[in-house]
């Protein structure tokens, strides 16, 4: 039986259109969930929208449209990143739905008694972190995140008593027994625990939410907290909210199977809703934890964050339509860190699309198979050994991919371009044809090579590796460990050149 993994993207407000900084995100858990397909696993992948937010209240007050019809237009924009970026995800929640109100009472209702208390508080209050925050961490008297002075909220609220979980959330980020990637995150997260955790509000009277969002159960008069239900979507969207639901038991209880593999995308910016409120909350309703919290950085636009006022935010539909999907998934995962902040400009963009895809693997795919078609009669010569150190290929593939090392993961693969480039460039195999030598055992070896270069493209840009292998006339197996093995390109096995891969791009005209 395969083992089981669970993969999610956090599911952002839909107050407006996505931009490539969400792409990053969507990219980076698309690439996770294909790579642990590829080797086996039984995946389930979510992504979704976050629809109850006062943030998109207001977005759907200012647009002069019913809530309901806002979201229901707005969230097609981020659905549609699955044929956008060729994101694979298994189901798409919205928490709007009626499944997800259910199983968001259920957690609530789910919650020890002596974790919950309605009491009056006052407090600065930002609508777009949906979050309050203390006068010291604000900078200048703003939102840290969104540079905007926060708002005075004073009301009678539900209050969920984190303080009660300090120790334990402690416990499982030094043990990690939630992993939090990368180090410098987990740390940070350590840091604040011991500046001590202080109990936070989990509703909204029903006013102030205008009535929009998961009613708080036994309690009319307040609405859930945008994130208490946000971030029940990860069990919601597996039917927690159903008695004895077979894919919560599957998915995320993964029953039977001893490593549990549940894995949240993130971004830095709500680290502390997923580090510290979601487990607390588990923790408090008795259910499973994730076992990993992945949280990435920003995208900038040509140095400077990005912003309508600026008039620098990028619709990667935009971005999409002129290089190619592959081309776009190549950028996000090689050329921006997987864990800090990384930039996004043109410029960068089209030398890194030229250097790696024009002249990197789609040069080196036409070069070997043109030396097929013309010195062995479209036929894959006699098998051969491995000059190119495929097995260490692999390892470190395997272990970048262990650590959400995607620019890692790309830089190996750019090596092994490079390693079958100049072992050509070395070999000269046109002239030793010209002087009568045989050439059939380094034609195996780069032909072999390009069907492992291929084949660490599955995850990464999928319709180029399949473009590839249907050249190669191979299929991939359900078997990895096999695949991964040099030699597998049988003798005799016929080519199929066709396509160029990438495009040269043309030069802009002053």
């Amino acid at each position: 039986m395969k083992n089981k993994y669970y993969i999610s993207t956090a599911i952002p407000y839909i107050n407006g259109k996505p931009h490539i900084g969400h792409a990053l995100e969507y990219t980076q858990t698309d690439v996770v969930a294909r790579y642990q397909r590829l080797i086996g696993k039984d995946v389930f992948f979510l992504s979704g929208t976050d629809e109850n937010s006062l943030k998109n209240v207001h977005a759907a007050e200012k647009a002069g449209k019913g809530v309901q019809e806002f979201v229901d237009e707005y969230y097609k924009e981020f659905y549609n990143f699955k044929d956008i970026l060729n994101i694979s995800f298994d189901d798409f929640i919205r928490t709007s739905e009626a499944r997800h109100f259910v199983g968001a009472k259920k957690l609530w209702q789910n919650f020890k008694a002596e974790d919950l208390e309605k009491r009056k508080y006052k407090g600065l209050y930002c609508v777009g972190c949906e979050a309050f925050y203390k006068e010291e961490e604000l900078e200048d008297g703003k939102c840290p995140e969104h540079k905007t002075e926060p708002e005075v909220v004073e009301e009678e609220n539900w209050f969920f008593k984190l303080s009660n979980y300090q120790e334990k959330l402690k416990e499982l980020l030094e043990k990690d027994i939630i992993k939090v990637v990368p180090d410098f995150r987990k740390n940070e997260w350590l840091a604040f625990i011991d500046r001590g955790l202080e109990d936070f509000s989990i509703s909204r009277s029903a006013e102030r939410a205008h009535n929009w969002g998961v009613p708080v159960p036994s309690d009319e008069s307040q609405i859930m907290y945008v994130w208490v239900d946000a971030l029940s979507n990860y069990i919601t969207a597996l039917n927690y909210g159903e008695e004895n639901s077979e894919l919560f038991q599957k998915y995320w209880n993964q029953t039977g199977q001893n490593n549990r593999e549940v894995v949240h995308v993130i971004g830095k910016g709500i680290g502390k809703f997923h580090v510290l409120y979601w487990p607390a909350m588990l923790l408090s309703a008795g259910l499973e934890l994730p076992t990993a919290e992945f949280i990435h950085g920003y995208l900038t636009i040509e140095g400077e964050k990005m912003s309508k006022s600026l008039g620098n935010v990028i619709d990667p539909k935009d971005v999409v339509e002129k290089y190619g999907t592959d081309a776009v998934r190549y950028y996000l995962l090689g050329a921006v860190s997987a864990t800090k902040d990384g930039d996004f400009s043109v410029a960068r963009f089209e030398d890194f699309y030229t250097a790696h895809l024009v002249n990197g693997i789609g040069n080196l795919t036409s070069r070997i198979l043109t030396m097929i078609e013309k010195y062995n009669e479209n036929k894959i010569p006699v098998v051969t050994k491995d000059i190119f150190e495929i097995n260490k290929f692999w390892e470190h593939y395997e272990i970048s991919f262990i650590n959400y090392d995607f620019e890692e993961v790309v830089k190996t693969i750019n090596s092994l371009v490079s390693k079958i480039d100049v072992t050509i460039s070395e070999q000269k195999p046109w002239e030793k044809v010209k002087a009568g030598e045989n050439i059939s055992v380094l034609l195996y070896q780069l032909v072999e090579g390009l069907r492992h270069l291929a084949l660490s493209l599955v995850p990464i840009i999928p319709e180029t590796a399949e473009k590839i292998l249907k050249q190669l006339n191979w299929e991939v197996s359900n078997n990895f460990e096999e695949e991964k093995k040099w030699g597998i390109l049988s003798e005799g096995k016929e080519i199929k050149k066709t396509e160029i891969l990438f495009a040269r791009l043309e030069k802009q005209k002053n």
